[in-house]
């Protein structure tokens, strides 16, 4: 298998087993999702570091142009609210420090998209711009830009399924400010840029991954005619 089935394959894999014990609550599934996929990457990838938000980092992975960056459960608490579906896996690959390769699962629905076969960005959305917000702590930046934009908002739980509903064209922007880490966002940014989606810091600097401390706490992915509009905004705002 190549990376992009390989990185498609596992999320498919780890998605499929956490509907399986979804009954056993989120932190069983954080750890047994984890379990999967380090196993698997070791048996495909042995060469490769890797970075996991469940498991302990390691530092070869700054001597590493390779490095598989790893959500096993992108959306714990969504998770652990059943039927709720927006929760996700992320298996990404970062060469060196870009976000290349990648693969979200989106289990309730059965979608897994890849940068494998990149997912085509529907039209233009006819009405109002649409960004996707957290359910439970919006940034401050995404009130702004709704009241900039005359947007609508659309709550949304994991980091993940936010970012694949611009993907599918369910929404037009997601921009986040605050705690976040490389795991949350490399395989959906490297999913959405597939799909010729922009994606940035907030700034509209490149977002940079296997860096020594892993927090990245702030990404912009939105649709490409919408990126300036944004941008602009943002800067007023005082990004």
């Amino acid at each position: 298998m190549d990376d992009h089935a390989v990185a498609a394959e596992l999320a498919r894999e780890a998605g499929e087993l956490l509907l399986e014990i979804r009954d056993q609550g989120g932190a069983v599934g954080d750890r047994r999702s984890d379990e999967l996929l380090l196993k698997r990457l070791a048996e495909l990838r042995p060469d490769d570091a890797v970075l996991s938000e469940e498991s302990t980092d390691d530092p070869i992975r700054l001597s590493r142009s390779r490095v598989w960056i790893v959500d096993p459960l992108d959306g714990t608490r969504e998770y652990g609210q059943p039927p709720r579906a927006d929760w996700a896996v992320h298996v990404a690959l970062a060469v060196d420090g870009r976000a290349e390769i990648g693969a979200v699962a989106l289990p309730v629905p059965g979608l897994v998209l890849e940068t494998g076969a990149p997912p085509v960005l529907p039209p233009a959305h006819d009405g109002p711009p649409r960004i996707v917000v957290s359910r439970s702590r919006p940034p401050a930046c995404v009130h702004y830009l709704t009241a900039a934009l005359g947007a609508d908002t659309i709550p949304m739980g994991s980091a993940g399924a936010k970012a694949m509903a611009v993907v599918r064209g369910e929404a037009d922007i997601y921009a986040h400010s605050g705690g976040q880490y490389e795991w949350d966002s490399c395989a959906p940014v490297a999913v959405a840029a597939a799909a010729g989606l922009h994606t940035s810091r907030l700034d509209g600097s490149p977002l940079i991954y296997n860096q020594p401390d892993p927090y990245l706490p702030d990404l912009l992915i939105c649709r490409p005619e919408l990126a300036e509009e944004v941008l602009e905004a943002l800067r007023d705002f005082g990004i």
